[in-house]
């Protein structure tokens, strides 16, 4: 499969599930950065998958093992699996020294959604942090390797808290700490860096249509707050 196959593969992916960071990837201006954010993305949607998609918590562990395996191979430096999300994201860390703690940190988040005992509020804020936090942590390294990559955490927080709103509508004075601290640290990002967080600004908000979606993206953008 030749790059741009992969890169048409995972933007069409991240474009069909993932319409929030896909549309605040569309104020990266740099082709290339925009490509390696969407393998991020494409990458955090593949573990979010897992838990959903598999019958039973066995098969759930056993998809997150073949992507831990898959990652071992990328930062061994061995040939990356067949398969568009993984090979995408293989250059990405061959290109932007991403960590290796980082993304299995990610990807031991997942665990906890396997467990069907309630969910206390500190650890669905360290799964926030380590789902949608990273991502946009990651995200953030990418667009502007000078910036805290840091400061992008709560934005990405809030945006994976806010997709849970619906069905735990009690998390909603979680989620506005997060928000307003997501807000305080944004201001504080890069110009480049910006985008990483941009779809906090439509977290925990009814689903619009896509022109109000974007309208809100490029003011949130052009403010440089979400």
């Amino acid at each position: 499969m030749g790059p741009m196959s992969e890169t048409g593969d995972i933007e069409d992916l991240v474009r069909r599930v993932d319409p929030d960071r896909w549309l605040s990837s569309r104020f990266i201006a740099e082709p290339q950065a925009r490509a390696d954010v969407l393998a991020v993305y494409a990458f955090d949607h593949e573990l979010a998958r897992a838990p959903r998609v598999a019958s039973n918590a066995l098969l759930a562990e056993i998809r997150l093992t073949w992507w831990r395996e898959a990652l071992e191979e990328i930062f061994e430096d061995r040939p990356a699996r067949a398969h568009p999300t993984v090979q995408a994201l293989a250059e990405v860390v061959r290109r932007r020294g991403l960590s290796r703690a980082v993304m299995e940190t990610m990807i031991d988040a997942r665990y906890r959604e396997l467990d069907p005992a309630p969910i206390s509020e500190n650890e669905l804020l360290d799964w926030a942090r380590d789902t949608g936090g990273l991502a946009a942590q990651l995200a953030a390294q990418i667009l502007d390797p000078a910036t805290d990559a840091r400061l992008a955490l709560a934005g990405g927080s809030a945006w994976a808290l806010g997709k849970r709103l619906e069905e735990m509508p009690a998390l909603r004075p979680t989620f506005l700490r997060v928000i307003h601290a997501a807000r305080g640290a944004s201001r504080a990002l890069s110009v480049a860096a910006f985008p990483a967080v941009a779809h906090a600004a439509l977290a925990g908000r009814p689903t619009k249509a896509d022109f109000s979606r974007r309208l809100r993206l490029t003011i949130a953008v052009a403010r440089g707050r979400i």
